[in-house]
């Protein structure tokens, strides 16, 4: 599907609250970022039923039902997990994902609001989710009269939205602190690969599982339960943040000069999760055009510039990382003009 916008959850709540009650829905999206229990919280606030069906594990009968002769006349019996009394909302999940003969069987229920002679009640919603081609995911093409009878959404993973969700939630606070310091990792694409990797989801199981061991948690296990879990960079990168938590080294001291970078050979994972942090922190809190710049922004350049210096005292190779412009998240020109005027050795660091 070729939708040129994407939208956070909070923006697909709204379109949910105001075109899925006149229109069927279909939420385009990657797996593991909230699309179905987006939808049931949807129809708990609604005070609605969700009925959730699975496009991959349902037959053309599942959905028209079978025929029965009444009065010597055949009928369709919709199945009574669908042909309800009381409004409800039906969740279509992994629609793309089921066989032609299925997706034909969904036209007049998602056309006419129609299975035979049964109709859903009024004020009834429909909507539909799956994931994308690029997703690494079981997906068969759909009709264009299919896509034409449904309104559609990409839906994007968010920190903010996940966040603000995991502090109501009571998720596991070591990952809350991760995800503080390194938000980009909360959602990594599908490797082609067979692998575990990083999304809500996956987070929130290992939340769980950091749960149900409680106290008696051990690096060895941080790392059997992470790597059962993440994308295996940042299954490394988790179990990194751990161990600088039990050596209580902290970015936010370091800045301010309370503590140094750990310059220890057995500490060399710390330091490179606390210079991925430091990079992390530098996209987010510095303009992208100096005209922009404010007084706490110089005072901060100052001294992230000062630690960059220490840094590559410790290793060039690591103070490189940090002000490395070969990814998607760039630093500021601005900024690194002032770091190799400052840090000649730089200069030759890899684009």
């Amino acid at each position: 599907m070729n939708i040129s916008i994407t939208i956070g959850p909070s923006q697909l709540y709204d379109v949910l609250l105001n075109v899925a009650v006149v229109r069927p829905v279909f939420i385009w999206g990657p797996p593991g970022i909230g699309k179905s229990a987006l939808v049931e919280r949807f129809a708990h606030e609604l005070g609605m039923e969700c009925v959730s069906l699975l496009g991959s594990q349902l037959a053309p009968e599942d959905i028209i039902g079978v025929p029965q002769i009444i009065e010597g006349v055949s009928r369709f019996c919709p199945p009574a997990i669908i042909a309800r009394k009381e409004p409800y909302c039906l969740f279509l999940d992994e629609l793309n994902a089921c066989s032609h003969e299925v997706q034909k069987a969904f036209y007049s229920l998602i056309h006419e609001r129609r299975i035979g002679d049964y109709y859903l009640p009024n004020g009834s919603i429909i909507i539909g989710a799956g994931n994308r081609v690029q997703d690494s995911s079981i997906v068969k093409p759909m009709s264009a009269a299919l896509i034409n009878r449904m309104f559609h959404v990409q839906l994007k993973a968010s920190f903010h939205d996940w966040y603000a969700w995991a502090c109501e939630n009571d998720i596991h606070p070591l990952i809350l602190d991760y995800l503080h310091a390194r938000p980009d990792h909360l959602w990594t694409q599908p490797p082609k690969t067979e692998e575990p990797f990083s999304t809500p989801r996956s987070w929130h199981m290992l939340s769980d599982s950091l749960k149900e061991y409680g106290d008696i948690l051990t690096r060895e296990t941080l790392g059997i339960l992470s790597s059962g879990c993440l994308t295996p960079h940042h299954a490394a990168q988790f179990q990194a943040f751990y161990k600088q938590m039990q050596n209580q080294y902290s970015l936010k001291q370091i800045i301010d000069g309370d503590l140094k970078f750990p310059d220890r050979a057995e500490d060399r994972d710390i330091l490179y999760f606390l210079c991925m942090s430091f990079r992390a922190l530098l996209i987010k809190d510095l303009p992208q055009e100096k005209a922009n710049v404010s007084e706490a922004n110089r005072q901060f350049t100052h001294r992230a510039k000062a630690l960059i210096k220490e840094l590559s005292l410790i290793s060039l190779e690591m103070a490189q990382m940090v002000v490395s412009q070969h990814d998607s998240e760039r630093l500021p020109e601005w900024f690194m003009i002032e770091v190799v005027r400052d840090l000649p050795r730089l200069a030759n660091r890899k684009e």
